[in-house]
C-alpha cells in the first residue's frame, strides 16, 4: 500500500508553489500520491538518434544541429523568425511562432541537440513544433537536466502548466516519497509474472530507462488496477452466493418448465428461438437454487428478452412469491404491462401496473392488493420502490435496460424483498470483455437469435440536401399500407441550434411534405396521457408517420412501421441509433432505416455512422461504439459503482484482465480472508490457478 506520506499536499514537493498547486487541482491532483498515479499518456523516445534526411519516416527528428543563419518573414505584430540549421545529413528550417527570444538563444554558429516533427513545405523541411537544448562545453558544471538521450513523459495538461513543469514535478515526487512505496500485490503473484516491485514501476512509468521497462511498468500497474477490481467483482459475487433465502418456495417444483410456463408455451402462436429456450432454462435453474440469482439476459433489439422475462414472472409465481418488471419509461412499462396482460392474464395470473401517474384512489387499492399477495405480478416504473409500495411476497426483480437504473435504485427494490432473484436486461450488448469488469459478480445470458421470418434491415445514408429521394422512398411505403418514424434531436427550435427540431418538422411533413397522410408528434415534453394516446393510435396504424425524438428509442413495438428517418444521425451515439434502428424490421416484411447526416460532418460522426451502415449485430456494433467512446461511458457502466481505472483498459488489456479475473477468484474462493493476511499463504492458491492468456469462460 501507499506510505501515509503520499497524503501530503503537492506543495510539499519542492517546486510547487501556490500558483502551481493551483493549476494542479483543475487536473483534479492535491496530493503527491494522485500526481503519481497520473500517468503519462504517451512517450517521446528520445534515446535513438533520428536525422534530419530520415524525418519523413517517422515525422520525429532527434539530432544535433548547427545554426546556420537567421532571418525574418511577416510583418509588425505577426514578424516570425525563422532558423536555419543542418546535421550531417541535411538541412532543414525551424519556423518559431511567438518565440521570437530564441534570436538570442539560439545564436548563428551555435550548436543544439534538437527534437521536433518536421514535414515538407514550401520546398523545405521545416518544423514548428521542437525542442533545442545548447550542447555546453563539458568543464561546465551548470547545465540542466537534459531532455535528451532519454524516454520522456507526455502528460495531460491543463491552462498555465507546461510538460518541463509537470515532468520536474514528479521526478522530485519519485525521488522524496515514492522509491519507499509499498507492495500492493501478493509477493508470489509478482514472482511468477516477473513484475517488479510497485515503487520501480511508478519510477519506470514516469521515467523508464528503457522500452522495454517502459512496457514491464505499465503490464504491472495494469495488472495491478485490473487485479484489485476483480477482487472486488469477486467479494461481490461470494458475499451473494452465501446468502441463502429464509423463505422456502410453496412446494417443490421439478425440473424443466414449472406449470405457469408449460401453460404460456401452449398458448403461444410460435416456437422459441433455441436462444430464449437456453436462457429459460437458465433462469429457472438459478431461480430453483436456495441461493437468490443474480443474472444479466443480453439480447439485440428485437431478440425477445420480455418474452424470456415473463416465463422468468411465471416461475416465481409458481414458487409462491410475486415478480417486480421495472422499467425506465411509462412507455414502455404500460407495453410490457399491455403485453403481460395479453399473454399472462389468460392463465390465471393477478397483474397490476403502477407508475407515478396512478390517481391516489386507485393507488391505495393496488397497493393494498400487493402487500396482500393479491396481485403476481406488477409492472411499473420508479414507483415500484416508492417508500409506500410494500410486497408480500417479492421473489423475482426484473429490471429492464438496466443501464437507465443506478446502483442505489436497483438496491432499493431489491430491498424491498427477502433477498429476491435479480434479471437485469439490456437491448444495449456490453462487450464480452467489459462485461466481466462491470458485471463480473453476475451470471449472463446472451440472445444473439432473432425470432423466424424477421429480415435485416437495409440502412442507408442520406446527406441534408438529399431529403427528397428519402421522402420519395417512404411515400412509396406509406402507399402500400406501411408506417413510418421521423425523429429528431430536438424538440423545439428554441435553442440557439440551427439542428432540425420535431415541432416545426412534424408541420411540414403533415402540411408539405405527406398532406395526404395522417401525422402526429410525440417526445418527452407531452403529457402521458397525450403519449399513450398517440402511441396506441400509431400502433393500430390509425397514424401514418410519427414524428418523435429520441423517446421512441425503447418499448415502442409497432410490426407495420417500415420506415425509420432519422435526421442529424451525426449527433447521436451509436447505441441510440441502434436502438431507433430496431424500432422498425419487427414484422415480416422488409424494414429500411435512412441516417440523415448534414454537410459538416466530423470524424468521429463519419466513424458512428460507418459502423451503423456496415453491422446490424448489436454486440459489434456494441464492441465499436466502446472502441469510439471508451469503457467509461457505455451503457450506464459509470452507474456501475466498479470503473474507476487510471491506466489500464478493459478492452486493449482484455487477455491481462481475464487472467487477474482468474487470479482474484482464485484466492477468494480458496479464503476470503486470504488477501488480507501474509502474502505467502496464496502460493498454493496460485499454482492451482490457470497459466497466464487462460480465457475464463
Amino acid at each position: 500500500m501507499f506510505l501515509r506520506e503520499l497524503d501530503a499536499p503537492v506543495t510539499h514537493i519542492k517546486g510547487a508553489g501556490p500558483s502551481v498547486a493551483r493549476t494542479l487541482a483543475n487536473l483534479g491532483v492535491t496530493n503527491v500520491g494522485q500526481l503519481l498515479s497520473r500517468y503519462p499518456r504517451d512517450w517521446e523516445d528520445r534515446s535513438v538518434e533520428t536525422p534530419l534526411r530520415d524525418f519523413a519516416r517517422g515525422g520525429e527528428v532527434n539530432t544535433i544541429v548547427t545554426v546556420l543563419a537567421h532571418d525574418w518573414f511577416g510583418f509588425g505584430r505577426m514578424k516570425t523568425l525563422k532558423i536555419h540549421i543542418e546535421d550531417d545529413t541535411s538541412r532543414a528550417v525551424l519556423i518559431c511562432f511567438n518565440r521570437p527570444f530564441l534570436e538570442n538563444q539560439a545564436p548563428v554558429g551555435g550548436r543544439f541537440r534538437l527534437w521536433g516533427r518536421f514535414f515538407f513545405k514550401y520546398g523545405e523541411i521545416q518544423s514548428t513544433a521542437f525542442e533545442l537544448e545548447p550542447i555546453r562545453e563539458a568543464t561546465e558544471t551548470d547545465a540542466p537536466p537534459t531532455a535528451f538521450g532519454v524516454i520522456l513523459p507526455i502528460y495531460s495538461l491543463s491552462a498555465g502548466l507546461t510538460q518541463g513543469t509537470l515532468r520536474r514535478l514528479v521526478k522530485r515526487a519519485i525521488a522524496d516519497y515514492a522509491l519507499r512505496v509499498e507492495d500492493e500485490l501478493p509477493r508470489l503473484l509478482r514472482e511468477r509474472e516477473g513484475f517488479p516491485t510497485k515503487a520501480k514501476a511508478i519510477s519506470a512509468i514516469h521515467f523508464p530507462a528503457s522500452l522495454e521497462e517502459l512496457e514491464t511498468a505499465k503490464r504491472t500497474l495494469i495488472y495491478e488496477e485490473l487485479f484489485y477490481l476483480e477482487t472486488l467483482v469477486g467479494k461481490r459475487a461470494l458475499e451473494r452466493r452465501t446468502k441463502k433465502r429464509t423463505q422456502a418456495p410453496d412446494g417443490p417444483i421439478s425440473e424443466g418448465l414449472s406449470p405457469l410456463q408449460s401453460r404460456l408455451i401452449e398458448r403461444l402462436p410460435f416456437k422459441l428461438t433455441d436462444a430464449q429456450t437456453s436462457a429459460i432454462a437458465e433462469i429457472d435453474r438459478d431461480m430453483s437454487s436456495e441461493y437468490p440469482m443474480a443474472r444479466l439476459l443480453q439480447g439485440d433489439v428485437g431478440s425477445g428478452k420480455t418474452l424470456v422475462a415473463f416465463f422468468a414472472a411465471l416461475r416465481a409465481v409458481d414458487l409462491g412469491g410475486q415478480a417486480a418488471i421495472l422499467a425506465p419509461t411509462e412507455l414502455l412499462a404500460r407495453q410490457h404491462a399491455e403485453n403481460a396482460a395479453r399473454l399472462l392474464e389468460p392463465l390465471g395470473v393477478n397483474l397490476a401496473f403502477l407508475t407515478g401517474n396512478v390517481k391516489a384512489a386507485g393507488r391505495a387499492q393496488l397497493l393494498g392488493a400487493l402487500a396482500e399477495g393479491r396481485i403476481d405480478i406488477v409492472v411499473g416504473t420508479h414507483a415500484l420502490f416508492s417508500k409506500d409500495v410494500t410486497y408480500h411476497a417479492l421473489r423475482l426483480v426484473v429490471v429492464d435496460e438496466q443501464h437507465r437504473f443506478g446502483v442505489v435504485q436497483r438496491a432499493a427494490i431489491m430491498a424491498k424483498g427477502d433477498i429476491p432473484d435479480l434479471l437485469m436486461m439490456s437491448a444495449t450488448p456490453i462487450p464480452r470483455t467489459l462485461a466481466l469488469t462491470v458485471f463480473g459478480d453476475l451470471d449472463v445470458s446472451v440472445i444473439k437469435e432473432l425470432p423466424p421470418g424477421r429480415k435485416p434491415i437495409k440502412t442507408h445514408l442520406a446527406q441534408q440536401g438529399n431529403e427528397q429521394k428519402v421522402y420519395e422512398f417512404v411515400r412509396k411505403e406509406l402507399s402500400a399500407g406501411r408506417q413510418a418514424y421521423f425523429v429528431y434531436p430536438l424538440i423545439d427550435s428554441s435553442s440557439a441550434s440551427d439542428l432540425k427540431d420535431a415541432e416545426t418538422w412534424e408541420t411540414r411533413l403533415r402540411n408539405k411534405i405527406f398532406p395526404e397522410r395522417k401525422v402526429a408528434l410525440v417526445h418527452s415534453k407531452r403529457k402521458e396521457d397525450e403519449k399513450r394516446e398517440t402511441m396506441e393510435a400509431f400502433r393500430k396504424a390509425e397514424i401514418d408517420v410519427l414524428v418523435a425524438t429520441s423517446v421512441v428509442e425503447v418499448g415502442v413495438d409497432v410490426p407495420n412501421a417500415s420506415c425509420m428517418v432519422i435526421e442529424h444521425a451525426e449527433r447521436f451515439g451509436l447505441s441510440a441509433l441502434h436502438q431507433l434502428r430496431g424500432r422498425v424490421g419487427r414484422g415480416e416484411g422488409q424494414s429500411y432505416c435512412f441516417l440523415v447526416y448534414s454537410k459538416e460532418l466530423t470524424e468521429d460522426g463519419k466513424a458512428r455512422l460507418k459502423v451503423m451502415l456496415e453491422n446490424s449485430d448489436g454486440f459489434v456494433i456494441a464492441e465499436e461504439d466502446l472502441k469510439l467512446r471508451g469503457p467509461g461511458q457505455i451503457a450506464g457502466i459509470e452507474q456501475s459503482g466498479y470503473l474507476a481505472l487510471g491506466i489500464a483498459d478493459p478492452v486493449r488489456d482484455s487477455a491481462i484482465l481475464a487472467q487477474a479475473r482468474v487470479d482474484a477468484f482464485a484466492i477468494l474462493k480458496s479464503d476470503p480472508g486470504l488477501l488480507e493476511n501474509d502474502h505467502r499463504v496464496i502460493a498454493a492458491v496460485l499454482e492451482r490457478a490457470p497459466p497466464f492468456g487462460t480465457v475464463v469462460a
